[in-house]
């Protein structure tokens, strides 16, 4: 099992939980985040006032799926979440010894 992590932009989330859910992804989960790479923030005018924006927000997305389609996944998020633009996200993927269904204690592939 591989824990699949994505960070992408908040406007293209239900773009991307619909692609997932297509190729059979069960569970995602989303958390609002805020963060900067290469992009380096922007500058925002505000009330006359211009002021840096160092930190853009982002979606996190973490994604606990079975080996045999973390290759599925990864290429899912990088078409549905690619603007082509500076700032698109990263996608990190972990070994995950195990995971376990709290409500009926399944464990491994069985719990995802």
């Amino acid at each position: 099992m591989k824990l699949v992590i994505a960070v992408i932009k908040p406007f293209k989330l239900d773009e991307v939980r619909e692609a997932l859910s297509g190729i059979g992804v069960q569970g995602i989960t989303a958390t609002e985040v805020k963060g900067f790479g290469r992009q380096k923030g922007h500058t925002e005018l505000y009330r006359g006032a211009e002021y840096v924006v160092d930190f853009l927000p982002k979606i996190k997305l973490e994604i606990a799926v079975d080996d045999d389609l973390v290759d599925n996944t990864i290429n899912t998020i990088l078409k549905t979440a690619s603007t082509g633009k500076i700032g698109d996200g990263k996608i990190f993927v972990l070994e995950l010894q195990e995971a376990i269904r709290v409500r009926t204690g399944e464990k491994g592939k069985e719990a995802l």
